[in-house]
């Protein structure tokens, strides 16, 4: 009875006091639980939970609070992720915005700060954008992420936000026909660098609702986007309707779904390795062309599967466990689709000929040096999947001291380019 009435105490206080702002639902226990939470990223295509992938996420936050925000909705999630699903949590609340200001509400941002997960619920991700980018919203989801380890995820318009470049609909949706038609169209508003920070996905851009309707066209056209405007090489992470992907702390994406008793696949797009990679043609009131001896795309077609047994590496663009490879290309206003294979870019990433870095002395002590072609921000993470350094070069050269740092291996990105360092006693 006392847990009932302290829930019932919180629900009605944040109706009452901040209902202009946002309404907040609490189920469970309103007292801050203290636990470590697990790494993890969760991505769902939009049209129906994933029960397996749900678990996968709740078991990251490790008996702690989970907190589901939106912007609009109500408490749909709560019972679900608090009883439905058989893992045990502290509490689960939502928060549901009704306009920016509660971006800067101390009892929102305390909830934030408090969560070891943070689900994102579907919507229009325009109102995540205008509403958490550039906000303590923003600083507070990286830092659960980054610093404190734990666990974030989303579905449909809360997956769209979660990679390091989004389709930001902020003029509505646009659709594969018009993508190809002119990539720089009216609707195509794209971002990247500027909201949402997280390990393994700076240059990922993700959609959803893959097979209702066909989203191909258009998230090609996101890629060929990426690659004239930011010079990214960039990854697509694309989900069926009822699938999701699961990261885990070393970049490794599950695919989980109900594959073979329902047509469920993930698609992980990416360019192929040729010398020239990018489109042949990507201009405003043009249509896109992007053939590339008809491979300009790898993308690698998995069965999502309720065991998530299969899964693709973000942590080098390379590796993969199962599925099968198609080779993209897009022309007179078409894309075509026919059976490929995969990458052939030998060992290292740096063979793909778009970052090309080195960190020398390594193993070092106080100090590394990083040499490289590009001014792409450098990650460092720890073996653990925590990221430690996001520091954007200002040239060709970049000095990062190292001295208070504990000794042992750590992970260092730029782009698509990934060495492992060894700090010295």
């Amino acid at each position: 009875m006392r847990l009932i009435l302290m829930s019932l105490m919180a629900l009605g206080s944040a109706i009452l006091g901040h209902s202009q702002d946002y309404v907040s639902y609490m189920t469970g226990d309103t007292a801050d639980a203290v636990v470590q939470p697990e790494f993890g990223i969760v991505m769902m295509g939009g049209a129906g939970e994933n029960d397996p992938a749900m678990i996968w996420f709740l078991e990251k936050a490790n008996g702690g609070d989970v907190l589901v925000i939106r912007a609009s909705g109500s408490d749909g999630y709560n019972d679900y992720l608090f009883s439905d699903l058989g893992v045990e949590v502290n509490s689960v609340e939502t928060i549901v915005w009704n306009n920016a200001n509660a971006s800067q509400d101390e009892y929102v941002l305390s909830r934030l700060n408090q969560a070891e997960a943070v689900w994102m619920a579907g919507g229009d991700q325009f109102d995540y954008v205008s509403y958490w980018k550039d906000t303590a919203v923003e600083d507070a989801l990286n830092h659960l992420v980054n610093v404190r380890g734990g666990v974030i995820g989303g579905t449909s318009a809360g997956m769209a936000v979660l990679g390091g470049a989004y389709f930001s609909a902020e003029e509505g949706t646009v659709y594969s026909s018009e993508m190809l038609e002119d990539p720089y169209n009216f609707y195509a508003t794209i971002g990247a660098g500027d909201f949402l920070d997280l390990p393994f996905l700076s240059e990922v851009i993700t959609d959803t609702h893959y097979d209702d309707p066909d989203r191909r066209g258009r998230h090609a056209g996101f890629l060929a986007r990426l690659i004239e405007d930011y010079q990214y090489f960039p990854i697509g992470i694309g989900c069926d309707e009822y699938t999701a992907v699961c990261v885990d702390e070393t970049g490794k994406a599950y695919a989980y779904g109900e594959s073979p008793q329902y047509e469920d696949y993930v698609y992980f797009l990416r360019s192929s390795c040729q010398e020239t990679f990018g489109p042949e043609s990507c201009v405003s009131n043009e249509p896109l062309t992007w053939v590339r001896n008809q491979e300009a795309l790898k993308v690698l077609r998995i069965a999502a599967t309720e065991d998530g047994d299969q899964w693709f590496d973000l942590s080098n663009g390379m590796d993969f466990s199962g599925g099968e490879w198609q080779h993209w290309w897009m022309e007179n206003e078409e894309l075509f689709v026919v059976e490929g294979e995969a990458p052939d870019c030998g060992t290292s990433i740096l063979e793909i000929g778009v970052v090309s870095a080195t960190a020398y002395p390594n193993p070092g002590t106080n100090k590394f040096t990083l040499q490289t072609n590009s001014l792409l921000p450098l990650e460092v993470f720890s073996m653990s999947g925590v990221r430690l350094v996001f520091a954007n070069p200002q040239s060709n050269s970049l000095e990062l001291n190292t001295q208070n740092w504990s000794s042992g291996v750590y992970l260092l990105k730029q782009g698509n380019w990934v060495q492992k360092w060894v700090k010295l006693p």
